[in-house]
């Protein structure tokens, strides 16, 4: 039941559903109905970005009766059928966003996939070849997608739902050569000019479950992989609970 004063996100991301993962996620997702108010999604919801892995993944998701906000992550493009995955999920009521924002239970949230590049003064910048260019235009689209969906919320409590990190300390404990593709800086840019309650994000599945952007949001790496190991004894997400007045982990 929803408190008059308080509202409780679960977040968990990579969830890698494959055609025969039924049955495996749904304990999870009871779990996190009867702990929260509403379930988020932090992207790589589907393994190979197959639509018979999101008809599983629907499946599963069945018996959620709290509302649901997911972001797609890298490997929901694995087989150039996200939009047929993002169907599959619309339909049967989960709310994808992709640089948009919605409102549940009076809290705005801004959702995005996000993109690599890099962090900090080591974050790849627009020089050289054309294809390097492209990979940074793509970061800074996703940037600016971030943006726009932050920008449309009015209400006095925000969320940031993606499923690449945008800030390093989240990734770290994964192997420093790939920290540029496990995120980017700039998208913590748009949270400093738009701030929120809190950031949720996935894909680093060996990073480390929390940190803080430079203005000291906090974020939280929501990978399933690492709630299981790090949280071994609590269901694998993470809970947050936000009040009208202030907000409490």
């Amino acid at each position: 039941m929803i408190s008059e004063d308080t509202v409780r996100f679960a977040a968990v991301g990579d969830l890698h559903c494959t055609k025969s993962s039924a049955g495996s996620l749904r304990p999870l997702f009871s779990q996190a109905e009867k702990a929260a108010d509403a379930l988020l999604l932090a992207g790589d919801l589907t393994d190979y970005g197959l639509p018979e892995e999101a008809h599983v993944l629907v499946e599963e998701l069945a018996a959620v009766r709290v509302p649901i906000v997911a972001v797609l992550g890298n490997h929901d493009f694995e087989s150039g059928q996200q939009d047929k995955v993002c169907e599959i999920l619309t339909n049967a009521g989960v709310r994808v966003l992709d640089g948009e924002a919605c409102e549940v239970h009076g809290v705005g949230i801004a959702g995005v996939k996000g993109f690599a590049g890099g962090f900090g003064r080591r974050a790849l910048g627009p020089w050289g070849e054309r294809i390097m260019k492209q990979f940074v235009e793509e970061a800074l689209q996703e940037a600016l997608k971030l943006e726009s969906a932050l920008a449309k919320l009015r209400t006095p409590h925000r969320i940031a739902l993606m499923h690449y990190s945008p800030i390093e300390a989240t990734v770290q404990g994964e192997p420093l050569e790939i920290f540029p593709f496990l995120g980017c800086s700039r998208l913590e840019d748009p949270l400093l000019r738009y701030p929120v309650d809190v950031v949720f994000h996935g894909h680093a599945h060996r990073g480390h479950p929390e940190g803080k952007t430079v203005n000291q949001i906090p974020v939280y790496n929501v990978a399933r992989p690492l709630m299981q190991r790090t949280y071994p004894e609590q269901p694998a997400f993470r809970l947050f609970e936000m009040q009208r007045e202030s907000v409490n982990v």
